[in-house]
């Protein structure tokens, strides 16, 4: 199957640029609402760090969902687009004064914090400012994942979160603090996870802990999942809504919540993955040895996740139907990595060609640097270019 694009609205556009269909994003928030709906007990938050366009934002916040930070940047990113201060959380392993200052001062929902010393800090800089921050502790559940090495954190070996035997000492450390508020646990094992027994793992291990604590008398009033599930790269069009209901069920089935505690989740690529393409065109069909080389205005400036983590997306050449050829498809960039894809069968392309990157939607636009002086890519939504799917 091929994406159905409106190319005839891209003629007078500047390439490469990202574009969203919003109706897909729609779709996905409306089927994120209706799966977690289900339980009572759930709240989502969106990961910004997938995709911060005020565009997309705002259509995010439209359907209710909190936001999930790991900068002061995206803080001021999610206030700006209208996110209540009490639905915003604030992870990251490395949280500078100003950015714990700023989430304090506009009263945000919770630090997930990652150390003792973060939580000195922080008790520390609301001491200063005569308040209270509420905490929950990331915690490293040393749970492995189905997925890129480089996108796996929830192992003793990765930087995130506080070590499993550090867990109690740290909570009635926090306890003793006048300045924070110790309000639950935070988990996050990884990211494009399709198998859902990696989270029926991570459930079964909060089990664990949280029986470990109440034997102390520690009472947890909310968890964090995280997020991590993943889409399907390969088949955007057939799959183009993760499977939230298999998400949403495998922690209704195995995670043992208490009827006091809400569970909290931060998806990011489910969200957006899917609803994002780079569009780029054809500079150059250029004839090598043994192979042809399609030479985009697109490179790894504009997407640097093949580049990055050898990650596949779906390449389309959206303005040919001609026979397939077979080409590797490279960017303009001075590196021997700007290669999207080798031995990608696509329409015959000429110059001038249109082309997809599909399921560029989480980690396209928001990754885009100037390398080489470049210009970064601009992101135009499905309305703008009054496009009604």
């Amino acid at each position: 199957m091929k994406g159905i694009f409106p190319v005839d609205k891209f003629m007078e556009i500047e390439t490469p640029f990202y574009f969203y269909d919003t109706s897909l994003l729609s779709k996905t928030l409306e089927e994120i609402n209706r799966e977690a709906g289900r339980h009572d007990n759930f709240r989502v938050h969106y990961a910004v760090k997938a995709n911060a366009n005020p565009k997309i934002l705002n259509v995010i916040r439209h359907y209710g969902l909190g936001a999930d930070c790991v900068s002061g940047g995206e803080i001021k990113a999610a206030l700006r687009s209208g996110f209540p201060h009490d639905r915003i959380v604030f992870a990251g392993v490395g949280k500078s004064d100003w950015e714990i200052a700023l989430g304090i001062d506009n009263d945000i929902q919770c630090f997930n914090v990652e150390s003792i010393p973060e939580l000195e800090v922080i008790d520390e800089i609301a001491r200063a400012k005569g308040k209270i921050a509420n905490v929950a502790f990331r915690i490293n559940p040393d749970v492995g994942a189905h997925t890129h090495a480089n996108i796996t954190t929830g192992l003793a070996e990765n930087k995130f979160g506080i070590p499993m035997e550090e867990m109690e000492p740290v909570i009635r450390l926090a306890v003793n603090m006048k300045n924070v508020k110790f309000r639950g646990l935070h988990f996050h094992i990884g990211s494009q996870i399709l198998d859902m027994g990696d989270f029926e793992a991570l459930c079964n291990r909060i089990n664990d802990l949280q029986q470990q604590l109440e034997r102390h008398h520690i009472i947890v009033e909310s968890l964090n999942v995280g997020g991590g599930l993943g889409i399907d790269y390969h088949e955007p069009d057939r799959a183009s809504v993760p499977d939230f209901k298999g998400y949403f069920n495998t922690y209704a089935r195995f995670l043992k919540l208490r009827p006091h505690q809400t569970l909290h989740f931060e998806l990011g690529r489910a969200v957006v993955g899917q609803c994002g393409s780079l569009i780029t065109r054809v500079l150059y069909v250029k004839d090598g040895v043994s192979k042809k080389f399609l030479i985009l205005d697109a490179g790894m400036t504009d997407l640097i996740r093949p580049a990055l983590y050898q990650a596949y997306h779906k390449i389309e050449n959206i303005s040919s139907d001609g026979p397939m050829e077979t080409y590797d498809v490279v960017g303009p960039i001075c590196e021997s990595s700007d290669v999207f894809a080798k031995a990608a069968d696509l329409n015959c392309s000429r110059r001038g060609d249109f082309i997809a990157i599909r399921s560029a939607g989480a980690y396209g636009e928001i990754m885009a640097s100037q390398y080489n002086c470049r210009k970064l890519p601009d992101g135009f939504v499905s309305e703008e270019l009054n496009i009604d799917y």
